[in-house]
Formats: C-alpha cells, structure tokens, sequence
C-alpha cells in the first residue's frame, strides 16, 4: 500500500465553548456554557445549529407549506403539533437547518428518506435537515413548557441533535440553547443550574411513558425503596404531582428532568 502524508480535516464543534482537554490525536473535550437543554421522542438527522425561528404561534398549529418561506434559510424552525411532507421538504429547499415539531405521521418520514426506519440508531441520515419530534407520531401538541422555552429563546442558535436509540444504550434526541445572559459561576451562586444535581422534590418533570405520557408536573418525593411495578419488576420511583394535581408514582426510568 502507498499512501501519501496525512491530510488534516476540520471537524466543526457540536456546541460552542472552550477547549479545556486535548485527548491525544482523537479528539478534545469542549467546556460549553450553561443551557437550556430539551430532550425529544424521536429524531432523524445529525448535529447541527441555527438560530431558533418560530413558524407556529401555538402548540397545536400544523405546519404547512406555505409557513415555509425563503427566511427560514439557515434556521432551526419550531412548529405546533404536526409537520406536513410538503413543508418538510420546502424546508430542505429554502436550506432551513432543522426543525422542532410535536407531533409527525410515520409515512412523511418513510417518503422523505425513501425507506422505513428500522431500529438501528438514527442520525447518519443524509436529507439536508435535521428533525426532532417531542411528543411521538402523529398529531400531538407541543409541550407548553416545552413550547414556551424555544419561543423565549427565539434568534438565539440552538444546536440540535436528531440521533435516536431506542434499544440498549437509549439516546434520545436533544435541543441545546448556550446561554449568553448568565455565566457557569453566577448561575451556582443563584441556584439556576441546581437542576443537574440531579433529580429532588420540587424537580419539574415531563412524563415519557404511558399511562402519563407527555404529562408534565414536579417531584415531590424519591422513596429510597425499590417497588415492584406492573411488570413485577422492582425499580426505583419517584412521587410527582402532575400538572392537574394528581400525585402518582412513577419509576424513575419513565421520566426526564426538565432544565432550562
């Protein structure tokens, strides 16, 4: 085998931050800065950024086609409860970088790639767009809070992820906001980031399982006890309040930390 001098490749960073590692010739750990980070269902796509545009004014708009236009170039767009095919592939065409939607029907995504997904990892797709879904398939409205925080954060960038596992080793797709209003040292002074310290009473929560699915609410006990669930399995829970104010016990397993 001949093989000429190594080329150097750039790798452009995930998330914007400091280098504080340099791991040898593989690769370097990046400090980012505090976040607002949201977790979705489902996603097809790769890393990317772009700034946040809205193309809903509620969680339960739909998106069509003609809410796509030439200014959502470059953007990462956030819908209500469902995307339409034709918007999703006018979105490719205008050049938006992803988009954030409740809600999907299966067969949008099937015609967009040209085949059904199987349950390999998502994230290698190559269709020009990134797209994370919140909620699950088909109509299902936006997470008000969830809502609320990408509308706050409207123009900022935001570096999203669509990789998705759903076996072992679970990976779900991810939506980062770096924040520039508050630095790492006075967000702990002000308790802000108190939230990944991991879960407490008082921890906002959205539920990902049935029978509580996309139900959002707060933690308000964590029984060290492991208790023996419909499965007859035994695992760690957690008593939350929903937002309706009903207490129910949930494992731990079936929820995730809402930060911001």
């Amino acid at each position: 085998m001949i093989r000429g001098q190594p080329i150097s490749v750039e790798v452009k960073a995930y998330i914007p931050g400091t280098v504080i590692e340099v791991i040898g010739n593989d690769g370097l750990v990046i400090e980012g800065k505090p976040s607002a980070h949201i977790q979705g269902i489902f996603g097809i796509g790769g890393e990317t950024h772009g700034d946040i545009m809205m193309v809903s004014d509620k969680t339960n708009d739909v998106v069509t086609v003609e809410k796509i236009t030439p200014e959502c170039s470059g953007k990462v767009l956030v819908g209500g409860s469902m995307v339409t095919g034709d918007a999703l592939r006018r979105a490719v065409e205008v050049g938006a970088k992803g988009v954030i939607i409740g809600g999907i029907n299966d067969k949008e995504i099937i015609e967009l790639l040209g085949y059904e997904i199987g349950v390999a990892i998502t994230g290698d797709e190559e269709i020009g767009i990134t797209i994370i879904v919140t909620e699950g398939y088909g109509k299902m409205s936006m997470s008000t809070k969830t809502f609320e925080i990408l509308k706050k954060f409207e123009g900022k960038m935001a570096c999203i992820n669509g990789a998705t596992q759903i076996r072992a080793g679970v990976m779900r797709p991810e939506i980062i906001v770096p924040r520039d209003d508050i630095t790492l040292d006075k967000s702990k002074e002000e308790g802000s980031l108190d939230i990944m310290e991991g879960m407490k009473a008082g921890t906002p929560i959205r539920v990902i399982r049935e029978p509580y699915f996309g139900a959002m609410g707060h933690v308000v006990s964590l029984p060290v006890e492991l208790q023996v669930v419909e499965t007859e399995s035994k695992v760690r829970v957690l008593t939350a309040e929903l937002s309706d104010g009903k207490k129910v016990l949930i494992p731990r397993a079936n929820v995730e930390i809402i930060e911001e």
